[in-house]
């Protein structure tokens, strides 16, 4: 969902990507190494075939170099995909993704299509799952009230896209309801 300029008072996807690359992901490495000690932990032992854990960052960083596979999540996968779209489309609710699925999709896609089974396709039923949660977002603000709103399982690329426009509603909503609300009342909202 592309927003005005004037509403964009929220973090570019670019820098979503550079909080997601701290998430672990599984590697085959195809070097011989010892624990490895970083800041964000400690890592390892690297022994090929033999799958390891590590941040996303380092991961893309030893792909780039030609020093290990990336294991795909199991959620990116075109069954689970396939699977998640059609729930998409048949229910009122978001479903269930984890939190920075956009953001760890798009840089697999980007640095490791290659250990990635059919991209093309997977980048195919992304888009689609994006454009069927982006509808129900929408439907979901025309849907606002000054009380409560609940949109569960959005994930942080798509809370990012509507933050601004949320943000800014909720705003011309409480003064809406203050104008009506007696003068003493009115003045307790605004001191809040």
């Amino acid at each position: 969902m592309t927003l005005p300029q004037s509403l964009i008072s929220s973090m570019m996807p670019e820098e979503l990507e550079l909080i997601a690359m701290e998430q672990l992901i599984d590697i085959v490495p195809s070097f011989r190494a010892d624990k490895i000690r970083l800041i964000s932990g400690t890592f390892g032992p690297f022994r090929p075939p033999s799958k390891t854990k590590v941040p996303l960052w380092f991961a893309v960083n030893l792909k780039l170099k030609k020093k290990c596979r990336i294991v795909p999540p199991v959620w990116l996968s075109i069954e689970f995909l396939q699977e998640r779209l059609s729930q998409e489309t048949l229910s009122e609710e978001f479903t269930a993704f984890p939190f920075r699925f956009a953001e760890i999709s798009k840089v697999l896609l980007d640095v490791a299509s290659d250990d990635l089974h059919n991209p093309d396709r997977l980048r195919s039923l992304l888009k689609d799952l994006r454009e069927a949660r982006q509808a129900k977002s929408r439907e979901g603000l025309r849907k606002l009230n000054h009380e409560m709103l609940e949109i569960p399982n959005l994930c942080s690329m798509e809370l990012n896209e509507i933050r601004p426009f949320f943000a800014r509603a909720m705003d011309v909503m409480i003064r809406l309801q203050s104008d009506a609300l007696p003068e003493h009342l009115a003045k307790v909202i605004e001191d809040m």
